[in-house]
């Protein structure tokens, strides 16, 4: 089967099929006759949700359209990364941090494709811990299932902190940023409770209208205001600042991790290329727009998060507009990190689809749970950019890009020589291997070595003192 195509035309509608797809047609029955034994060691296992059928009962989880997944990734994916990217053009230079930019920009959209070529040759692919299992088996899966929700996890804590940061902006500190912290941590959870991502693909529309608008006031805001004329084209620095800026644009391109469980709730799962062409496209142009514009008239004195780099009254104005993109884009990976726990406890079983007490009952006590760790982390490292330097080391550095080429090197096992096409392929992918691993290495450095310094002059971790800056 093609990788797009989980099923062939049949013999009489082959006349009628293009000299495109004659051929990938004939690629693809190579392709499954050199995995064929592969193939065959996983073929009992399906998609969590493909038992779902045409009845009313029941939670129906595959409802996505095309345009609504891509909705659900871009508000997963353009949230708090675009607001650190400002600071990275101060950290490295205003050439050096687009380039940064668009590459890592580029590459992802790679690795995103291949996360859905390796989704259309493992259907049951439903996670992260479940591609583990088929690379190394269940100590994969377990390893894999862990660092996934650890990634999600963090992830959350983020939006706990930036929300805490937004109600101290708006507030001129007006109560402890441990209550406020605790408040985005409640509004958060409300909103993940609904069990499918359909419902919530509506509230990712008004995300993405939400950052889009409030990135749109700050570039205006620096704009009129101009507190800096003078942006450097590059910048002398040490390895760890500029490699913390590194791992701040990784962070801003860590959707993946959570791209199979949106393959999964597609109704047409072949669709898939069009949602990621959505976001990347949307994510890198807003990237390399907002980035350049606020640190143009902001220069070296650029706020990370960027939305505090206008005058009060503007950066007010911008975290208010930006409120739905800092809880929604949180509720999207708290309900990811949520589902795969569901589904792990209670993949094949009636409880997947079931509308009882019970099953709300566990839904809600494990979004409980993982929100509560998310405000621990939160509270441990208030730092908005040390905290997405150590996620992106150690995470996404992984799941956005290091995984994806180990993922190619397994589609293409045996195959790695039999053209100049896919020996290409084979350096690119072995490539991008080694590049998740060197973010991993020098991120940790980075980031450690951030953290250490910052610990000696911010607030400290559990502190009512005011986070945000202003």
């Amino acid at each position: 089967m093609p990788i797009w195509r989980q099923t062939r035309c049949d013999s009489d509608n082959v006349s009628g099929e293009t000299a495109i797809d004659q051929k990938q047609d004939k690629d693809e029955e190579k392709f499954v006759e050199n995995t064929e034994d592969d193939t065959d060691r996983w073929k009992g296992k399906k998609d969590p949700f493909a038992d779902e059928g045409d009845g009313s009962e029941g939670t129906k989880y595959k409802t996505l359209e095309w345009w609504q997944a891509g909705a659900i990734m871009i508000a997963e994916t353009i949230s708090l990364g675009i607001l650190s990217l400002p600071s990275v053009l101060a950290a490295v230079g205003f050439v050096p941090g687009l380039i940064l930019i668009l590459g890592l920009g580029v590459i992802a959209t790679y690795t995103g494709y291949v996360i859905g070529q390796f989704k259309m040759k493992y259907m049951h692919v439903h996670s992260m811990a479940d591609a583990g299992e088929i690379l190394l088996g269940p100590i994969g899966r377990e390893i894999f299932g862990a660092a996934q929700v650890c990634l999600l996890i963090f992830t959350m804590g983020s939006h706990i902190l930036t929300f805490s940061i937004m109600l101290n902006t708006i507030s001129n500190h007006g109560a402890c940023t441990i209550a406020f912290g605790i408040v985005g941590m409640l509004v958060q959870l409300i909103f993940t409770l609904p069990r499918t991502l359909g419902s919530v693909s509506y509230m990712a529309v008004a995300s993405f209208i939400s950052i889009f608008s409030a990135c749109m006031i700050t570039m205006i805001g620096v704009g009129i205001e101009q507190p800096d004329k003078h942006p450097l084209a590059t910048v002398q620095t040490s390895l760890a600042p500029a490699f913390l800026a590194t791992t701040n644009v990784v962070f801003a391109f860590a959707g993946h991790v959570a791209f199979f469980g949106f393959i999964s709730e597609l109704k047409d799962p072949k669709s898939y290329p069009k949602a990621l062409i959505l976001l990347q496209i949307s994510d890198t142009t807003m990237y390399l727009v907002v980035a350049a514009v606020v640190y143009t008239f902001t220069g070296s004195d650029v706020a990370s998060p960027a939305l505090g780099s206008a005058g009060t009254i503007v950066s007010k104005v911008a975290y208010g507009i930006a409120i739905p993109t800092i809880v929604i884009a949180g509720v999207i990976n708290g309900h990811v990190a949520a589902k795969y726990i569901y589904v792990r406890m209670f993949r094949g079983t009636g409880m997947m689809s079931q509308k009882n007490f019970k099953s709300y009952g566990i839904w809600a006590a494990i979004c409980l749970v993982l929100w509560v760790i998310a405000w621990i982390i939160a509270e441990a490292i208030p730092t908005f950019n040390d905290l997405l330097s150590l996620i992106s080391a150690i995470f996404a550095s992984w799941f956005t890009y290091g995984l994806s080429g180990v993922f190619w090197l397994h589609l293409n096992k045996g195959k790695y020589g039999n053209n100049w096409k896919k020996m290409c392929l084979t350096a690119v992918n072995v490539f991008v291997f080694m590049m998740g691993a060197v973010i991993c290495g020098l991120g940790l450095y980075a980031s450690g070595t951030a953290i250490a310094a910052d610990s000696k002059t911010s607030n400290g971790s559990f502190s009512c003192a005011d986070n945000s800056g202003s």
